[in-house]
């Protein structure tokens, strides 16, 4: 082999040694490539993940709220109607009751709600027919027992509601019908019913 040969041989087996090492680095700058990549991809599917356990679990809480809401306001919805039916009865009581249990709690409204003894009466139409000049003297009867004046007189007309009677004397009217009286009694008792009914 002359000089030449050797120098060629020389030259390629480096040429061949430098692309081996070329070779071996690139495949190693590749592998590295990927498994950034790899890890990235994998970092960035676990964040996706786990944003979306986080929305998922979010939904889950925002629906329970509403949900416990929607129960909490069936619930005051059911209480709230319960607390009416037991005010209903109890109009259904006054407009249920006997002639003579009638007429004794006419008496006894106009007794108690009278301030100066010389008051008229307002009863509806049936009330007035049935029971009007029984109820005057009955009341008169309870104020004169209680040492109080004792004119209150009938109202020439009548009222238009279920039961009881309204007060009158001049522009001063005092509602003790049994609308009015059940109405007064829900707006202050409402929450003692409820605790009774619900305790």
């Amino acid at each position: 082999m002359n000089g030449i040969e050797k120098i060629t041989a020389r030259i390629e087996a480096d040429a061949e040694a430098e692309a081996a090492r070329t070779a071996q680095e690139a495949a190693e700058q590749c592998a590295q490539l990927r498994a950034d990549y790899e890890k990235q991809a994998q970092e960035h599917y676990w964040a996706h993940v786990k944003q979306g356990v986080k929305t998922t679990e979010d939904r889950v809480q925002r629906l329970a709220k509403a949900a416990d809401m929607e129960a909490r306001k069936s619930v005051l919805a059911f209480k709230q109607e319960a607390v009416a039916q037991v005010f209903d009865r109890a109009m259904q009581r006054v407009l249920s009751m006997g002639s003579a249990e009638y007429a004794e709690f006419l008496a006894s409204k106009a007794a108690q709600a009278s301030t100066t003894g010389s008051e008229e009466i307002i009863l509806n139409a049936a009330d007035r027919k049935a029971y009007g000049p029984q109820v005057v003297a009955a009341a008169n009867r309870k104020l004169a027992d209680a040492g109080k004046k004792s004119g209150l007189t009938l109202a020439g007309g009548t009222g238009d509601f279920q039961a009881g009677l309204i007060l009158r004397e001049g522009s001063i009217s005092v509602n003790c019908t049994a609308e009015a009286l059940v109405e007064q009694a829900r707006s202050e008792q409402a929450s003692e019913v409820a605790a009774v009914l619900f305790s």
